[in-house]
C-alpha cells in the first residue's frame, strides 16, 4: 500500500474511530477500514455474553465468584465492554469501558479471536 493510499484510509477511518496518536500497519489499517465499511451488516447490534465461576480465598476464608463479560457492538462504531461479578457472600461490582480508539478496537479483536 502506498502512502497517499494509506493516508486516504486513515482518514476514512478517522472519520468514524479516534486514531490520533495510533501507529497503524498496512494490515492494521485495511483491518480497520474493513471494520468501518462493515459494521452496519456485520457487527451493529451483535452482543455476546460469556461467564466464569472460580473459588478463591481471601482474608474471611474461602469464597466463589461468578463473574459475567458482556461485549456489544453499539450503535455509534465501537465495543462496550461490561463486567460483573457477585461472590456468594454478597459482594458484587460492575464496571462497562467504551472502546472508539482504533488501538482499543485492534486490541480487542486479537483478544477475542
Amino acid at each position: 500500500m502506498d502512502r497517499s493510499e494509506k493516508k486516504r484510509l486513515r482518514e476514512h477511518i478517522g472519520e468514524h474511530v479516534d486514531v490520533s496518536g495510533a501507529r497503524l500497519s498496512d494490515d492494521e489499517a485495511q483491518f480497520l477500514g474493513d471494520f468501518v465499511d462493515n459494521y452496519d451488516d456485520d457487527y451493529r447490534g451483535r452482543s455476546d455474553t460469556h461467564t466464569k465461576s472460580f473459588t478463591g480465598w481471601s482474608s474471611d476464608g474461602k469464597y466463589t465468584r461468578d463473574e459475567t463479560y458482556t461485549d456489544t457492538f453499539t450503535d455509534e462504531i465501537g465495543i462496550r465492554a461490561d463486567y460483573s461479578y457477585q461472590d456468594d457472600d454478597g459482594q458484587k461490582g460492575a464496571s462497562s469501558t467504551e472502546i472508539r480508539d482504533a488501538r482499543g478496537i485492534l486490541n480487542w479483536f486479537r483478544d477475542h479471536r
